[in-house]
């Protein structure tokens, strides 16, 4: 039986845009953009040029009317309602300055958005967006069925969505040109071997192309 990428082919008919959400995850300037203190992923997703691939999507989205989705990590300065019980929690735990909610390393990569007709979702904990959050409960008020999974990490975050995702019962596509993680060669291979048994595997322009009739 064949698991791996390629295996499940895309069909249009998934991402109906009265039944799908493009969440974007953690795609802030505080972890991939300007003042993030990540440089490896940094790296990846410029060298994928993740944000213009997922700029344009999402401006197909918002223009079949798909709803975006920001699911996006902060801290308090305090630490109140975090835990640092996993060993990449535990040591950005330790940097007094990272990602504060209020401050400019929250906010949404600008070439993003977030548009006014988006959603923004914080989470205070865990590498989940589904974690702590109302984002299960808002998605099916939406009526949504097919989530578009995008961002950082393929290493947790993007893992984390999509292995919620299909738990909660969402089907998940996962374009490929607008996920990022380090290394690249071990992204690669999570993407090819692990999230292809999740999700199905495409890219932007085949997604946009559905979504443009």
């Amino acid at each position: 039986m064949e698991l791996t990428e390629g295996a499940h082919k895309f069909s249009p008919a998934w991402v109906d845009p009265a039944t799908t959400a493009l969440i974007s995850m953690e795609m802030q300037r505080g972890v991939v953009g300007d003042l993030s203190r990540i440089p490896p992923l940094v790296g990846a997703v410029a060298d994928g040029r993740v944000v213009e691939h997922l700029a344009g999507l999402m401006g197909a989205a918002r223009k079949a009317g798909v709803m975006v989705v920001h699911c996006n990590a902060v801290f308090r300065a305090d630490r109140k309602g975090s835990a640092g019980n996993c060993p990449m929690l535990a040591r950005v735990m330790k940097d007094p300055n990272q990602i504060l909610e209020g401050t400019p390393q929250t906010q949404v990569v600008p070439a993003l958005g977030p548009d006014p007709a988006d959603f923004v979702l914080e989470r205070y904990h865990g590498v989940s967006p589904f974690s702590g959050t109302t984002l299960d409960i808002t998605l099916r008020n939406l009526g949504v069925k097919t989530i578009v999974a995008t961002g950082v990490s393929v290493n947790l975050g993007i893992f984390g969505l999509c292995v919620e995702a299909v738990n909660l019962g969402y089907r998940v596509i996962l374009p490929r040109d607008c996920v990022a993680g380090f290394p690249t060669d071990y992204s690669d291979l999570v993407i090819k071997n692990s999230l292809a048994q999740l999700c199905t595997i495409t890219t932007s322009p085949v997604v946009a192309e559905a979504w443009a009739g």
